[in-house]
């Protein structure tokens, strides 16, 4: 946290490359939040470069209670929302490069019922089925590291409702995936 108070420090005082080395070290997480939400890649990018602007403008605000990546999180997080509320937006899909669909099938070898791109490809549309949430939440524990209290912070959820959401979602994401391989060994 000292570094991060050092750091904010510089960025508040005017240090454009502070500024500029914030957001390099935060892209990233800025549009993995926005991405999962949002499906027009021109929206996606402006709402990037919007969450920056706002950081920027907030950057005196932040008070140290959180990591600053979770507080740049909550504010992607919270921008895309908004923005999904204000143009009643479809939720986007998940990029084809992430690896940990995986973790969701029950099977000895996944590879032998699909292609490992298949599998990642078909997972992704299973997870696109769940409420946003669920996807929301799935995003933060598996892809950003981020743990119960984090995410409740970034998705203003008690702890407990972020573990249930993790539960649920999981547990979803796992019937949808032995309802579809059941259907597949019938022929279906």
């Amino acid at each position: 946290m000292t570094d991060d108070r050092a750091f904010v420090s510089r960025v508040k005082n005017g240090d454009k490359r502070a500024f500029r080395l914030l957001i390099q070290q935060n892209e990233k997480l800025v549009a993995h939040m926005v991405g999962r939400l949002i499906k027009s890649a021109e929206d996606r990018e402006e709402l990037c470069q919007d969450v920056f602007l706002k950081v920027f403008d907030k950057i005196s605000e932040f008070n140290f209670q959180s990591r600053l990546s979770t507080w740049i999180a909550t504010i992607a997080y919270r921008h895309a929302i908004n923005h999904m509320r204000k143009q009643k937006m479809e939720f986007a899909e998940w990029p084809e490069d992430e690896t940990w669909a995986e973790k969701f099938v029950e099977a000895e070898d996944p590879e032998e019922i699909l292609s490992e791109k298949d599998l990642e490809e078909w997972v992704i549309k299973l997870i696109e089925q769940l409420p946003v949430q669920y996807k929301s939440v799935l995003t933060l524990y598996h892809l950003e590291g981020m743990n119960y209290a984090e995410i409740g912070l970034v998705t203003e959820m008690p702890e407990g409702t972020v573990k249930n959401y993790l539960f649920r979602a999981r547990n979803l994401l796992k019937e949808k995936v032995a309802m579809h391989l059941g259907q597949e060994e019938k022929g279906i």
